[in-house]
């Protein structure tokens, strides 16, 4: 199980979203407080978007607890969207091509879950990815593989009904070997603009997410403190964990939801994974 955060809104310095927070995700790296998992040491990773029109990345396979390289970038980055996720190997090589966030042309991904028995789902998945996207994997995860579905089909047109028909693929991959729960996720997505959050699983409950309230509202609620001043009023947080124990601050992602947050508005939508359509 691993963490993250996302980002969106007003500029703001890496720092005060990755380190400053009383449970930020650098916490959550040696403390998770959510699922079996409290620590998620096998290296992490930012993205975010800069001057060009794609995102930077820095992974490492450090714990993000004991980067001092990630320390340093943190003070000197300053960004409107940002990716950040520390991660705890579900059987995968701990290597910097397995560290999440994955990146293609502009579009930013991570995921915490899984796909069930994805070993022996993987061949039946990677053949389905678009032969001009393939070459562009680099890692060995169920995670990067079901982003390169995503992109397949169609993730910068449509980015709900594209994770909505790699999820269909997966269950129907799966269906036919036999895999009973193969579907378990949270993912962010981005393109430099807008940011969108899905929250499914096949069976059972899915990995917790949650939405921030906006920052006008938080500040009518909490006027005493001094950190929510700091904050742009277009600022908004998606996260595996609650980055502090905050009256109101939180909303939980219903399960099998969807949501995009654009120019600080979220809009809220029922996932439903779309099953590929076979020739008769």
């Amino acid at each position: 199980m691993c963490r993250w955060m996302a980002y969106s809104g007003d500029p703001i310095l890496a720092d005060e979203l990755l380190y400053q927070p009383v449970h930020s995700v650098i916490d959550q790296s040696m403390h998770a407080r959510l699922g079996p998992n409290t620590t998620n040491g096998d290296g992490f990773g930012i993205g975010w978007y800069g001057e060009g029109v794609a995102p930077a990345v820095f992974k490492s396979i450090l714990p993000a607890w004991n980067d001092r390289n990630l320390r340093e970038l943190a003070g000197e980055i300053r960004t409107s969207l940002l990716f950040a996720h520390v991660r705890a190997s579900t059987g995968t090589a701990v290597e910097r091509s397995n560290c999440h966030p994955f990146r293609y042309g502009r579009w930013l991904w991570m995921h915490n879950g899984f796909i069930g028995d994805f070993f022996r789902l993987k061949r039946d998945l990677v053949m389905a990815v678009d032969p001009v996207l393939y070459p562009a994997i680099e890692g060995s995860t169920d995670s990067e593989v079901l982003f390169f579905l995503a992109l397949t089909f169609g993730l910068p047109d449509d980015p709900p009904g594209a994770v909505a028909r790699a999820v269909g693929l997966v269950e129907e991959v799966a269906r036919r070997h036999g895999v009973a729960d193969p579907v378990q996720m949270t993912v962010a997505t981005a393109d430099g603009e807008r940011l969108w959050m899905f929250r499914y699983a096949s069976v059972g409950p899915p990995r917790s997410l949650f939405y921030s309230t906006g920052v006008s509202q938080l500040r009518a609620l909490h006027p005493e403190l001094d950190a929510l001043q700091q904050l742009g009023p277009k600022s908004r947080f998606v996260v595996s964990e609650p980055l502090r124990d905050l009256k109101g601050a939180w909303n939980e992602l219903p399960e099998s939801t969807y949501g995009v947050v654009h120019d600080g508005h979220y809009e809220l939508h029922a996932f439903v994974p779309v099953a590929p359509v076979h020739a008769s």
